[in-house]
Parts: structure tokens; C-alpha cells; sequence
């Protein structure tokens, strides 16, 4: 399967996350608004996005999501743990977007041509949302998501993290 396809839709194009994005992509998740429900709510400091982009980099999968009006970079997302038994599934996730692309139709054009690239490989996509995250899990439920149930729960400086795994299966 390939984790970083080049794919294009009206709104937006998602391609492979290079080094080169890296100050633009920071640009965009520099501000603390982006993160106040995600569980890594500290993820606009440069130190805590340095070790999120250098993550992504390593694992392979990261795709950088440019506006297709003038190719600016609004965001990012992953295609991340890529199993190929049973069938096979993979994770989207580490998902963000520049505030004003929220509520445009931009995250539901991306995670469709995401999943339709998916369920080529794929039996099963999966995601992973902290419990906080009341606007990722509203777009669980809206994509017809289903909760299998509590998959990580960890201490955080801030408090205790729970994070909850959705799935979706290839449709028929």
C-alpha cells in the first residue's frame, strides 16, 4: 500500500510530508487554538511540533494537505500503521488543519479521498481520537465511524489522557 499517494480534490491535495514543509507546516500548528481538545494540546510549542514533524517523518506516511486555489499549506494527516493481515487495515490520524479551513469541507473531502484510497489495500481503516476531542469524535459519528472501544490511557502533565479507536470497514 502505498502511505503517500499524491491525491486531489476540489479543496485540497494531499501529497507526501517532506523537510521542506517543515516551517510552513509549523506556521499552521503554531496556533494553540488548533490543539485544545486534541491530547497533545501543547503541540503549537516549537519544541513539542519539532518532535511530532520528525515523527511523521520517520514513520513514513505523512501527507501535507495544500489548498488547491493557490498551493499554500493548510494542514496535515497520516496514513500510519499499515497492517496487511486479515484483510489488512491502516490508521488515518495525527490530523490537523489551519482554523479557517474548519467547517469549509476540506477534513471531510480529505479523509474521503483518504479512504478511498485506503479501502483499495484495506479492509479496515481505523482512528484513533482522545476522549476530550468532542470535534474529531463529532466527525467519527458523521462519517459513520464506529467506537470499538478505550485502546490507550495515559498521565500527561495535565492530566490523564483516554483514547478511543474507531473503525470503519470497506464498504461492500
Amino acid at each position: 500500500m502505498d502511505r503517500q499517494p499524491t491525491l486531489t480534490g476540489s479543496l485540497v491535495r494531499l501529497r507526501p510530508l517532506v523537510e521542506a514543509d517543515r516551517d510552513a507546516l509549523f506556521a499552521v500548528a503554531s496556533d494553540p487554538l488548533i490543539w485544545e481538545q486534541h491530547p497533545a494540546h501543547d503541540r503549537w510549542k516549537p519544541d513539542v511540533f519539532a518532535e511530532f514533524f520528525d515523527d511523521a517523518l520517520a514513520k513514513g506516511g505523512a501527507l501535507a494537505v495544500e489548498d488547491t486555489r493557490d498551493g499554500t499549506l493548510i494542514g496535515s494527516s497520516r496514513l500510519q500503521n499499515y497492517d496487511p493481515a486479515d484483510g489488512g487495515s491502516v490508521e488515518i490520524g495525527w490530523t490537523f488543519l489551519a482554523r479557517e479551513h474548519w467547517r469549509t469541507g476540506v477534513n471531510r473531502e480529505m479523509k474521503r479521498m483518504m479512504l478511498d484510497h485506503a479501502f483499495v489495500h484495506v479492509a479496515k481503516v481505523v482512528f484513533t481520537v482522545g476522549e476530550q476531542n468532542h470535534r474529531s469524535r463529532a466527525a467519527m459519528a458523521g462519517m459513520g465511524a464506529q467506537p470499538t472501544g478505550l485502546v490507550e490511557e495515559h498521565d500527561t502533565p495535565t492530566g490523564r489522557v483516554r483514547l478511543i479507536q474507531y473503525a470503519l470497514s470497506r464498504p461492500a
